[in-house]
């Protein structure tokens, strides 16, 4: 009896020939629907594949949804048929760097036909496994991203959604699972939120910055944005409202806020940027005061004779001008301060008490007792943003607050003792100051000679002072720099201290109010000098100190009080007529 040769095609029937036409276009209508709803959510920190858990927008594509009953007869349907209810878990694709986790149960077995290939391609739903810890290179575990269970990546700009590509990996006929693209980095390089701000206003801490309240940031808000709308954006984004407040100098609106889970200031600033309700945020800077306690080396009161006081007291003592010292508290009760204080503002709402920077730099300005300082007869507007709170730190939000006041209570000069990091919000109170007029003067800080510039003394608005000793020697631990203007003596100086007490100080925080009450001799006799002519009187009448001409060092020199009190009165005239003239 004859038989058939033996054939390596089944059999099957004829109904069959449709089979594979269908499935490849039932793949090919999961791989739109899967691109489409992956690029519209972005992955941005769902728990999976298009904001589900579990492929739920993929439901629809299965065979149950589309009302069609699934076919049995061949491996290849069973597959396609549960493509749609699961790979299950995709992993926590958030930004916290541990996705993607399992990438789901199938495809495991392709079918039971033909043969036994459902193995293939085996175990490939742990790959890429822990792409998002390991590799590229750490860089979506650091700096930490800020976790949003919920919601598109659209609504976090800086970071560009991560999407599903046709090509190898997508769902194709043999039924392998997608992949995920890696996520290129932030743009403008660096490891992640907080390296370079998107948005004019929005200014984190460089890298490497410090010195600032690690659990606060500061928002600009327009006046157009409510209290209520204000609340509404905090809880959005985990903050507490700490305050807020209009500044009269500027006209600004400002925010405190405290950050309620950990995150980092940077993070918090780069997220904010999806806020069209916020005009700007920064950090909540801190800035110390500029004093060193070395032991005394030489005579305490070789400034008055070093700077010419003497003779220039008898042309002027700052008669009527008002300074205003942002520092620690005043011992206004202090002999030598006697009727010195006219006012006083606590910015830092703690129970300050009169502090030996505060009470050396009004003394330095005003002492009228057995000291007698730059300017004797000046009055004093003493304003406290530095307490034992922030341990004698002074943060941004207390010292706009005194600098805002100092404004309204028609100060002519502000001492600034204190020194820190660039602040865009403090930059833009000082240059609202000074076109009110007030002189701005600061010490150019003592962080040494390799030092990056210290601010408010760096703006080009502030006169910036540095320190020397009774012999004319820079003050070793003395900043240096383009921005420096002038040298005053700040080196073994004797101060008043609380309780009517003396000490000795050393620092450009007792550099600066010497030229504070310079400054303030000069407006006595010339009422019509702007901050731009005491600026240049005092450059230009300084003893050049150091290499010839102005340097890094000693800026143009050592202040000489009398030569430029005589300055002040010989230009009288031209000054006045010059602020008269009508500008063109």
């Amino acid at each position: 009896m004859s038989r058939e040769p033996l054939t390596d095609t089944p059999l099957r029937p004829a109904s069959f020939r449709f089979v594979r036409p269908l499935s490849v276009a039932l793949a090919g209508l999961m791989t739109f629907a899967f691109v489409t709803e992956s690029s519209a959510w972005g992955f941005g920190g769902m728990r999976s594949f298009g904001g589900a858990r579990s492929f739920a927008p993929m439901r629809a594509m299965n065979m149950r949804a589309m009302n069609m009953r699934p076919m049995r007869a061949t491996g290849n349907m069973r597959a396609m048929g549960q493509v749609g209810r699961t790979p299950g878990r995709l992993g926590r694709l958030g930004g916290d760097g541990r996705y993607p986790g399992k990438l789901g149960d199938y495809p495991g077995k392709t079918g039971n036909y033909p043969g036994k290939t459902g193995n293939y391609p085996g175990k490939t739903d742990r790959n890429p496994g822990k792409v998002g810890s390991r590799d590229p290179g750490h860089w979506p575990r650091y700096p930490h991203y800020p976790r949003y269970p919920h919601g598109p990546i659209g609504r976090y700009p800086g970071y560009p959604p991560v999407l599903l590509t046709p090509g190898p990996g997508m769902i194709s006929g043999g039924g392998v699972p997608p992949t995920i693209n890696q996520m290129s980095p932030p743009p403008g390089g660096g490891q992640g939120p907080g390296q370079s701000a998107q948005r004019p206003g929005f200014n984190p801490p460089p890298p490497g910055e410090t010195r600032f309240v690690r659990n606060e940031v500061l928002l600009s808000v327009p006046a157009s944005t409510t209290s209520a709308a204000l609340d509404t954006i905090a809880r959005r984004n985990r903050l507490t409202r700490l305050d807020l407040r209009e500044f009269a100098v500027t006209g600004r609106r400002l925010a405190r806020m405290r950050i309620n889970d950990g995150r980092g200031v940077a993070n918090v600033i780069q997220s904010l940027q999806a806020e069209a309700a916020i005009a700007g945020a920064q950090a909540n800077n801190l800035f110390a005061l500029e004093q060193d306690l070395d032991p005394p080396s030489g005579p305490p009161q070789y400034p008055y004779r070093k700077m010419h006081l003497s003779k220039a007291h008898a042309l002027a003592k700052g008669d009527s001008i008002r300074v205003a010292v942002i520092d620690t508290m005043i011992d206004a009760a202090h002999p030598d301060l006697a009727g010195a204080v006219i006012g006083t503002f606590d910015a830092t709402g703690a129970a300050a008490k009169p502090h030996l920077h505060g009470t050396g730099v009004a003394g330095v300005i005003a002492a009228r007792g057995t000291l007698t300082g730059a300017a004797p007869s000046v009055q004093i507007l003493a304003a406290t943003s530095f307490s034992q709170k922030q341990s004698w730190r002074g943060m941004t939000w207390d010292i706009l607050s005194a600098m805002d006041w100092a404004g309204t209570s028609k100060a002519d000069i502000l001492n600034m003792s204190f020194s820190g990091a660039a602040d865009s919000e403090m930059h833009i109170m000082l240059k609202s100051l000074r076109q009110k007029g007030i002189v701005l003067i600061a010490a150019a800080g003592n962080n040494g000679p390799k030092a990056d510039p210290a601010y408010p003394a760096a703006y080009p608005e502030v006169i910036a002072v540095t320190a020397t000793d009774t012999a004319d020697n820079l003050f070793e631990k003395a900043n240096r720099g383009g921005y420096i203007a002038v040298a005053a003596p700040g080196v073994d100086v004797l101060v008043a201290s609380p309780g009517g007490s003396y000490q000795t100080r050393t620092g450009t925080s007792f550099a600066a109010p010497q030229v504070s009450g310079v400054a303030a001799l000069l407006l006595e006799r010339n009422r019509n000098l702007d901050p731009v002519a005491i600026r240049s009187i005092l450059t230009a009448t300084a003893r050049d100190l150091g290499p010839p001409g102005p340097d890094d060092q000693f800026g143009a020199g050592l202040v000489d009080a009398m030569s430029a009190l005589q300055q002040a009165g010989e230009q009288s005239t031209d000054v006045s007529a010059r602020r008269t003239q009508p500008s063109n």
